[in-house]
């Protein structure tokens, strides 16, 4: 298959935890927290146009993935920087809100799902900083960033609108 296609067919199931992190419950839940990449367009647009945004940014972020290029862009490694930073800045900042509106358990659940996922995008990143990636790995690696990204960063804590 063609990395064009296989590029494009990826980025379209990013549309699957989009919808698993926004559209599944009307309320913020382990498994749809309505994380700040979705929840925030929902606002201004419709929650359907919404689960397309990580698509979309996916294929803008690397456009190399069409042609197959292998290479891992220093900007991947630097959104997962600057994203963890931030994860810990907004666990930091909703905590207390998160506890009062959405509950402990919920609270507690999903900041360790995204510690997890934190661990596993970076030991995948630290895994290919010195090596050759091949396109195949390339893809997977910023799949699974925008999965993390599209489904479970920045989770909603606090009152809901």
């Amino acid at each position: 298959m063609k990395s064009g296609l296989i590029t494009f067919i990826s980025g379209c199931g990013l549309l699957i935890p989009a919808s698993l992190g926004l559209l599944i419950a009307g309320v913020p839940t382990i498994v749809a927290p309505f994380p700040a990449m979705t929840a925030i367009p929902a606002l201004v647009s419709s929650r359907a146009v919404a689960v397309a945004v990580p698509s979309l940014l996916f294929f803008a972020w690397n456009p190399g993935l069409f042609r197959g290029e292998s290479k891992l862009p220093k900007r991947s490694y630097g959104l997962l920087a600057v994203a963890t930073i931030l994860s810990v800045i907004w666990f930091v900042v909703g905590w207390t809100n998160g506890l009062h509106y959405q509950g402990a358990g919920y609270v507690y659940k999903v900041c360790i799902i995204t510690a997890g996922w934190i661990a596993i995008l970076s030991a995948l990143f630290a895994l290919n900083w010195k090596r050759e990636s091949s396109f195949r790995l390339s893809l997977a690696q910023h799949w699974l960033l925008f999965a993390w990204l599209a489904w479970y960063a920045f989770p909603y804590l606090g009152e809901l609108p």
